[in-house]
């Protein structure tokens, strides 16, 4: 009998850590998925396949670039050529992780690599690029998310591939790695640059 409070301590102490597993255990796979890129169809996009709403976000006031004032972002300035649309911020972990691949691909001159500036401080965003590069020709801000809803965002980063008539060809959930870059959105992008007129 001498054992009975104890095994109700016990009992007590287990039932007690066992939300605090449960939480463990959904952080880390959370975690695995957003540090390894995830794959962009295990959140499948009602928006492949379809014309991107029309949009026109101003830009971020202050960012420059080699040819002065980074303009906003519009669905219009997006027509006509193929473009990468990358959702971002600056208080977004997995955003800085995959900062220096969207560095690299601005160097390819075939698209237009654009922005989406997501519920973010223009100052905190500003400081975000200041330190790690600008890789966008266009930047537009989002501060309260509305348009990143009409795009079926869930959370940032988000990247999108658009085809030359506006259509959303691509759709990638999480950081660009140099793993998700090579096995599924590079791939994505030729076939959409093959598609476009000359390609």
């Amino acid at each position: 009998m001498a054992d009975a409070p104890q095994d109700n301590r016990l009992r007590r102490y287990a039932l007690a850590g066992l939300p605090l597993a449960v939480f463990l255990g959904l952080a880390g796979i959370f975690f695995k998925q957003v540090t390894a890129g995830g794959d962009s169809h295990d959140i499948p996009s009602a928006l492949i396949g379809k014309t991107m709403a029309p949009f026109s976000l101003a830009p971020l006031a202050g960012l420059k670039g080699p040819l002065g004032d980074v303009p906003g972002l519009t669905s219009s300035l997006l027509k006509g050529q193929v473009s990468i649309v990358n959702v971002w911020a600056s208080w977004c972990a997995p955003c800085r992780i995959e900062h220096p691949v969207l560095m690299e691909l601005a160097k390819d001159t075939r698209f237009m690599l654009a922005g989406i500036n997501y519920k973010d401080s223009s100052e905190n965003a500003l400081r975000f690029l200041g330190q790690l590069g600008n890789p966008f020709a266009a930047v537009g801000v989002d501060p309260k998310g509305k348009a990143a809803i009409d795009w079926g965002v869930y959370g940032v980063p988000e990247t999108f591939i658009i085809g030359t008539d506006g259509t959303i060809v691509y759709k990638h959930v999480g950081p660009l790695t140099p793993d998700s870059l090579n096995n599924s959105f590079l791939p994505a992008l030729e076939a959409a640059l093959g598609k476009a007129p000359g390609g």
